[in-house]
């Protein structure tokens, strides 16, 4: 099972999922978030796969959701128009995201990864 770690190092809750990943001796490729964001294709993929809300792809803890105003928008704005904003910047998408191709977490919760993962 080949798995694609989108991380931002600076990011505390990355750094734990990482940890976890390698106490559990899980093979994975990291792909840094902001420097090799996923497309709008992979996006919309790992969306439809996840089984998740697309607002959940949001990192709504971040500054660049605050100032964009995304909260003000995301109720209203398309599908197409909020993976435009996703692929616009990886600092806007919510991160960890694992994925195996078939299965995706997004975020780290420790019971969800050992439910999906293990």
């Amino acid at each position: 099972m080949a798995l694609t770690f989108y991380w931002y190092p600076k990011c505390g809750t990355c750094r734990n999922a990482k940890k976890w990943l390698d106490a559990h001796h899980l093979s994975y490729e990291e792909v840094h978030i902001v420097e090799q964001p996923p497309s709008r294709e992979q996006l919309q993929e790992l969306y439809q796969k996840s089984g998740l809300e697309l607002k959940r792809f949001f990192n709504t803890s971040g500054l660049k959701y605050r100032e964009l105003g995304i909260k003000d928008k995301i109720n209203t704005a398309s599908e197409d128009e909020l993976l435009d904003l996703l692929a616009s910047d990886g600092m806007l998408v919510k991160r960890p995201i694992l994925t195996d191709g078939e299965r995706v977490t997004v975020g780290f919760k420790e019971e969800e990864f050992e439910k999906t993962w293990l």
